[in-house]
Parts: C-alpha cells; sequence; structure tokens
C-alpha cells in the first residue's frame, strides 16, 4: 500500500485535479444532502422531542427512547490529566480589553465578552472522543463561558442488528463531570443541530454551537447560522506534511496513518524528492501490518490521499497555502524558518518530533480546526471563538462644535437627517 504521485509542473495543478476538487466542494455540499438536513431542521423546529427520537432511532438505534435523550447526572464520573495543558494554553492566549485612545474628545476602547450559551457537538455512533470535550469545553470556559451556559450533544453507538443498545462511553460522561458539565444529551447529527438552536421540550436553546461532526452536522450548522452563532466548518479529518531529505520516514508515515485511521482522513504529502516520496510509502507499507484499523487505513489513503511531487520547496509552500489544511506537519530541517512564508493552515507542528496527536489529545490548541480548504480564512476553536468583541465610545467632555457639524454634515449628505438632529441636540 501506498500514496499514489502526482508530479506537479505548477502549485496551481491540483485545482483540476479530482481530489482536491471534491476537497473543496466538503465544505460546501448541497443537493439531496442539503434538502435533507433542511427538512430535518424544520421538523426539530415544529415537533421538537418527538422528531428527535424519530430520527435516533432511524440512523442510531431503533428502540431510541424519549426519556434518553438527556444523561442523568449519576451517569458522570472522572476526566483526564490533559484539561490542565489545554486551559493553561488558553488561558495565556486570552485577550484582554484594549487601552482606550482618545480621538477629537472620545475615548474609544474595545471590550470582550463570552457568549452566554454554547452547545459543543461531541462525534460518537462509530467511537468515543473525550478529547473533544476538552478541547471544545475548555477553551469556552476560558473565555469565561459559565460552565451552566454550557451543554454537550454526543450520539450513543449506533446500533447494528439485534445487539444490545450501548450508551455514551464512560470517559465521555466522566471528562464532562469534571467540566462541571451538568447537561449532556443522547443526540448526534442535523437534528442535534436543530434542537440545540431551537430548543425542544428536553433541550434547551443555546447562543452558538460548535465542534466537529459529519456532514449533515456541518451542512445543519451552516443552515442554522444568523439564528445561532458557529465556529466553522470542522469536517473529516486532514493533514498536509512538507517533508525533505531530513525526515525521518517512519514518523513521517506514523503520522499520515494517523490521520487516515479516522475513517475517512485525507492525507498529502509534498516533497520535492521522489526519493523521499519512496521511502515514506515503504515506511507505511511496513507500518500497517501491525495497524487494527487497517482497512479503514487503506481506504482512506487510496480514495482519499496523495503524494504530491513538486519542483522546490516554494511550489511546496504554494501547493500548502492552495490546500490550506487543517493540519500541517514541517518534516523539514529548519521547520520554523519554513512556517514563515506559509498562510494558512489549522494547526502547525513544528520538525518530525511534533506529532499531530499531541494536539489531538495533550498540548493547548484545540484540535478542533477548519477543513476543507477554509484554514484560508477561518481559524480553530480557541478562546475567540467564544468571546464577542464590542467597541465603545465616551465622549467625556461632551462633543465639539467642530465635531458635531463635521458629523451633522455627513450624515445630511446621506438624507438621514435625524441622524444630523441626535448630533445636534448635543450642542
Amino acid at each position: 500500500m501506498k500514496l499514489q504521485t502526482f508530479k506537479l509542473d505548477r502549485a496551481t495543478d491540483i485545482e483540476s485535479q479530482p481530489w482536491f476538487i471534491d476537497l473543496r466542494k466538503s465544505a460546501l455540499p448541497g443537493g439531496e444532502v442539503a434538502a435533507t438536513v433542511a427538512s430535518i431542521i424544520d421538523d426539530v423546529r415544529e415537533h421538537g422531542d418527538d422528531a428527535l427520537v424519530k430520527y435516533m432511532r432511524k440512523w442510531t438505534d431503533p428502540s431510541f427512547s424519549a426519556d434518553r435523550l438527556r444523561v442523568t447526572p449519576g451517569a458522570r464520573k472522572r476526566a483526564p490529566d490533559s484539561i490542565e495543558h489545554v486551559a493553561a494554553y488558553q488561558k495565556h492566549i486570552l485577550p484582554s480589553d484594549a487601552k482606550p485612545i482618545t480621538v477629537d474628545g472620545a475615548e474609544m476602547g474595545l471590550r470582550w465578552t463570552p457568549v452566554s450559551s454554547v452547545g459543543l457537538a461531541v462525534p460518537g455512533g462509530k467511537a468515543a472522543y473525550p478529547s473533544s470535550v476538552i478541547m471544545l469545553a475548555v477553551p469556552a470556559q476560558a473565555a469565561g463561558v459559565d460552565p451552566r451556559g454550557i451543554c454537550v450533544v454526543t450520539p450513543p453507538p449506533t446500533r447494528k442488528g439485534e445487539e444490545a443498545a450501548g450508551d455514551i462511553a464512560p470517559l465521555v460522561l466522566a471528562t464532562c463531570a469534571m467540566l462541571n458539565i451538568e447537561r449532556v444529551y443522547r443526540i448526534g447529527g442535523a437534528q442535534a443541530m436543530a434542537a440545540l438552536a431551537f430548543g425542544t421540550q428536553s433541550v434547551e436553546p443555546v447562543d452558538m454551537i460548535v465542534g466537529p461532526g459529519n456532514v449533515f452536522t456541518q451542512l445543519a450548522k451552516q443552515q442554522l447560522m444568523g439564528r445561532v452563532g458557529i465556529d466553522g466548518f470542522y469536517g473529516p479529518s486532514e493533514i498536509v506534511v512538507i517533508a525533505d531529505e531530513s525526515a525521518d520516514p517512519q514518523r513521517v508515515a506514523s503520522d499520515l496513518i494517523a490521520q487516515a485511521e479516522h475513517d475517512p482522513g485525507r492525507c498529502i504529502l509534498v516533497a520535492w524528492s521522489q526519493e523521499v516520496i519512496d521511502g515514506i510509502n515503504r515506511a507505511i507499507g511496513e507500518q500497517l501490518l501491525s495497524r487494527k484499523r487497517r482497512e479503514a487505513i487503506e481506504t482512506s489513503l487510496k480514495d482519499w490521499s496523495a503524494a504530491l511531487l513538486v519542483k522546490d520547496e516554494a511550489m511546496a509552500v504554494a501547493v500548502t497555502d492552495i490546500i490550506a489544511a487543517e493540519h500541517v506537519n514541517l518534516a523539514v530541517k529548519d521547520p520554523e524558518a519554513l512556517l514563515k512564508r506559509i498562510r494558512h493552515g489549522g494547526a502547525f507542528f513544528l520538525s518530525d518530533r511534533s506529532p499531530v496527536a499531541a494536539g489531538d489529545y495533550y498540548a493547548g490548541p484545540s484540535h478542533s480546526l477548519p477543513t476543507g480548504t477554509t484554514a484560508r480564512f477561518t481559524s480553530g476553536v480557541s478562546v475567540f471563538t467564544f468571546l464577542k468583541r464590542s467597541g465603545t465610545v465616551f465622549y467625556r467632555q461632551g462633543m465639539s462644535k467642530e465635531t458635531i457639524d463635521s458629523i451633522a454634515t455627513f450624515a445630511e449628505s446621506e438624507g438621514l437627517d435625524g441622524h444630523a438632529a441626535s448630533v445636534k441636540s448635543r450642542e
């Protein structure tokens, strides 16, 4: 098993390749998926809990009942220690209010205030992700969101055949308990996003929805934007690795496999040496033999991934900026110098000694990051996600006649004499 290699003459050549076109489209799916999501949202808005139960029975558990929508407090216990690392980092980057500047008699400042309530979308169904609870909730709390205003939606395991109904993983519930998150709901997908936006008999509405998930979850967030705030498009996991001759093939291969393990995971290797690509491909083949999720990994590497042979480092930078990946690993001799030349990426991991898995579980930056090339214009979850900026204006000594005349003249030029009058009343 190895990555299919594409030789590029120009960085923009990737824009015509099917895998890149699919990547760009992933952030804005339409057609039947969009229509399905819209109908789910309307159904939940109109029928509340009844609609939630219907969709949970359809996609998760045929015997799902309304009394399972919310998790009881007794089901929550302990949580992992990585909370401390994430909290330390998020508190470190917490912005403070700007010192006021006085211009023409007006003291102008900037204040930061947290949102009042937020719903955290934690993936479930196929696997358990207590790390996602940490990476979403801790930044919210560091921003000042009251834990009582934070809730989690996460579906129980998808039921197969006649097997007994499963429940949310104990580690997920334990993490919620340590973070003092009292409201946890056993729901997921578009129906969960709709419930958070509009509220139901069992689910309290929130002001903002944050978190990763499948295409139905992400598209629902997009359709609900305006009714609630959202973080961005956080879809299937992806990585770009830039590797040169100094990179350890085994380490690079392990990072690519780790992303492919997400099922699906998109893995892009960028190098200006065929020898480097060949060495990493050999390491991938060797490591795959011992991976438990080998079938899923091979599917991701075959259908969702590629090795890009570029002319030089400059083209590698250009290609990386076009892809604007969720994770960017700089497995090169001087990663700090290369980082200065790259503009777009959700999170950067410098050198082959810095695995992406460290960001997934233990380091401070959140692992909830933009995908589908959206890192061109948006950022990953952090304290900033949960903060609102508000300008302040204070004419402490009142307004001068010159200022009043200037504003009034401007307002009247736009035909807004009421604006002009409101200023003149301060003479």
